[in-house]
């Protein structure tokens, strides 16, 4: 007989639904899926083409973000450049399969186009060119995951916090790796300068902050990824910007300034393998005594007069306890002192035939007991030829003016155009001239706010706070480039930050006298020699980011860091 199975019971009627594990909450996991799935049946794309679409999108901000700076220094697209990158931020799933490498891709993209300068120096220096952009490139793809985290997550608005995220991301940048702040988005509003004049709030990077809220509000009226164009955020954003520009025109129309010295500021032009050969020497002199007395002879009685980085091209010696000199050394210590004195006498020498004061850039060794150590400086010659101050770089250039780890590897000198690693200065130093106080910084020291800020405060501690900031450098390396436009706008902006002028000395360009409201009143030449004669305005206001620097940047770094940790948490908790 056969036998038959038992028939299954049937599933009560009023039987309760199967639940899963409580856990708490939804799982996350399953959320993206699901919009990745909907977002791929809405759209009819694959995801190869919204991929494309991700590609589309930063890369067109990265290009309107660098047609905003020099060389085009198209400035008003900078309140649209960042709009791509917002909307990507503000749609539910990134398209593509990888969205974050794409966007890091257009990162390094900008940072190549926008840092070329940097291949011109030696060959060596394009791993540092690629390098430094590949680093920097990282930023944009941080930058739209905090702001999908801000936004997605805790439900900020756009309008709030892509500006926070983006200055927190800014002042992070301007402190890692040394620091680096050249191409901060609020350069790109220098020619504004109502707008500009924040900066003695906020520093450069509240300008930015302005600038990133203009673009979120643009970024919020176009509808997009099933959400509705929102007009409410021009409210806020309009509210910030005017706000921006009241204070400016406040800043603007306070000042009252009072005479200070006259000042030539000497720019020649002098290619660096001319400087690198020491038989060269008097080409470089005579340069530059010929466009000093042609500066004496145009304004007699001349207050001061400045020459860039190294210009003069005689060197300093200090010594320590020197007994001997090192083992094969072609030279004695008697003869190595004899040397340091005829140095010094030609330097005075050029301030007694000139008949005034002089602020130079020059090199200075330190040869002591086992140790000899190499200074890029500023010096300070009276106009009868005493040297009575001197002023040594303290933030010195990576890959620029020493190797890290060359110090236990002294071969990767030999590979690179460095014979030695400059030695970092240890005090900030102000030089007096007619009555006036002067702070001078080298080279790219400038493009630090921070550091300007600590060697300003530190004088003041001193009680000889400076009244005019001065720059010397050397833009002979980088041929004529959109370096010289980034630089210059580094000073602009901490002039206005501290309220104080600033002269910069360039060989090659660009020299310029700058006033404590950031009007550029007078500028070099690009690539050519030229003199300035500045008669610069002292100002008596006071800074508010003296006072409180960094502070409002601060809280938006603090910010990002809460945002990454909690986009961590949320992406450890999902797996």
């Amino acid at each position: 007989m056969r036998q038959t199975r038992p028939a299954k019971p049937a599933k009560p009627v009023n039987s309760p639904p199967r639940r899963e594990p409580a856990s708490g909450r939804e799982p996350r996991a399953a959320q993206p899926a699901a919009s990745a799935l909907t977002l791929s049946r809405v759209s009819g794309r694959s995801p190869m083409q919204r991929s494309g679409r991700a590609l589309y999108l930063a890369l067109l901000s990265a290009a309107l973000l660098w047609a905003s700076l020099p060389p085009l220094n198209f400035w008003p697209l900078a309140w649209i450049a960042p709009v791509g990158w917002l909307l990507l931020a503000r749609q539910q799933v990134l398209p593509g399969r990888r969205p974050y490498l794409v966007l890091w891709l257009a990162g390094f993209g900008f940072w190549l186009a926008m840092l070329h300068f940097l291949r011109y120096p030696h060959p060596a220096t394009s791993i540092g060119w690629v390098a430094l952009s590949a680093y920097l490139g990282c930023y944009i793809p941080v930058f739209v995951g905090l702001v999908r985290v801000a936004v997605h997550r805790w439900r900020v608005s756009l309008v709030l916090a892509a500006p926070v995220v983006w200055t927190g991301l800014e002042m992070a940048r301007g402190h890692l790796l040394s620091g680096f702040t050249m191409a901060s988005l609020g350069h790109t509003q220098a020619g504004w300068l109502p707008l500009v004049q924040v900066a003695d709030l906020a520093g450069a990077y509240g300008v930015g902050l302005v600038v990133m809220c203009g673009a979120a509000a643009i970024a919020r009226l176009i509808a997009w990824d099933g959400q509705r164009r929102a007009w409410w955020p021009v409210v806020p954003a309009a509210a910030v910007i005017g706000a921006t520009l009241a204070y400016g025109y406040w800043r603007l129309h306070d000042f009252s300034g009072r005479p200070g010295p006259s000042v030539a500021i000497i720019q020649g032009l002098i290619e660096t393998k001319v400087k690198a050969d020491p038989n060269l020497r008097d080409v470089i002199e005579a340069e530059y005594m010929g466009l000093s007395r042609q500066a004496v002879a145009e304004r007699p009685g001349l207050d001061l007069l400045i020459w860039p980085e190294t210009m003069c091209r005689y060197s300093l010696f200090t010594f320590g306890d020197v007994a001997a000199p090192p083992p094969g050394a072609d030279w004695t210590v008697d003869r190595l002192r004899e040397f340091a004195r005829w140095n010094e006498d030609q330097v005075g020498e050029i301030a007694r035939e000139l008949g005034a004061p002089l602020l130079l850039g020059i090199d200075v060794h330190h040869i002591g007991a086992g140790v000899e150590k190499h200074f890029n400086s500023a010096i300070q010659v009276t106009a009868d030829g005493r040297i009575i101050a001197r002023y040594d770089k303290i933030h010195p250039v990576m890959f620029g003016e020493y190797i890290p780890l060359a110090a236990w590897f002294p071969l990767l000198y030999r590979i690179t155009p460095l014979a030695a690693g400059l030695t970092a200065g240890s005090q900030a130093a102000t030089f007096e001239y007619a009555g006036m106080r002067l702070q001078p910084d080298i080279c790219f020291e400038n493009v630090l706010p921070h550091l300007i800020r600590r060697q300003v405060l530190e004088m003041r501690r001193a009680g000889r706070e400076p009244d005019v900031l001065v720059n010397l450098t050397n833009g002979g390396w980088y041929n004529g480039s959109n370096e010289l436009d980034l630089h210059l706008l580094c000073g602009l902006f901490r002039a206005i930050e501290c309220r104080k002028p600033m002269l910069i000395a360039a060989n090659t360009g660009f020299s310029a006298w700058i006033d404590s409201s950031g009007r550029v009143r007078a500028q070099g030449p690009r690539n050519d020699r030229g003199v300035i004669i500045a008669d610069v305005e002292l100002d008596d206001r006071t800074s508010p980011y003296l006072n409180y620097g960094d502070l409002p940047a601060g809280m938006c770094l603090l910010a990002c860091v809460g945002l990454a940790i909690s986009g961590l948490w949320d992406r450890w908790q999902r797996r």
